[in-house]
């Protein structure tokens, strides 16, 4: 399992991001909201949308969940 994170910041299209740990865009740790543990990074997306509306995937390091 992987340690997942969004970022609070929001992107130029409004969304925020879902980072695996490691992540070479990973936001400072002030700007960070830790999700949770995850087999699969669409979980972890999931998790962050309880936190906010517009939510996508990294494309570094979530591809898989990347929707732009």
């Amino acid at each position: 399992m992987d340690k997942y994170y969004v970022d609070k910041n929001r992107q130029l299209e409004g969304e925020h991001e879902v980072h695996k740990e490691g992540c070479s865009w990973m936001p400072s740790d002030e700007n960070r909201i830790y999700l949770g543990e995850f087999y699969m990074c669409r979980l972890a997306v999931e998790e962050a949308k309880k936190h906010y509306f517009m939510v996508d995937g990294c494309y570094a390091c979530c591809r898989e969940c990347y929707t732009r």
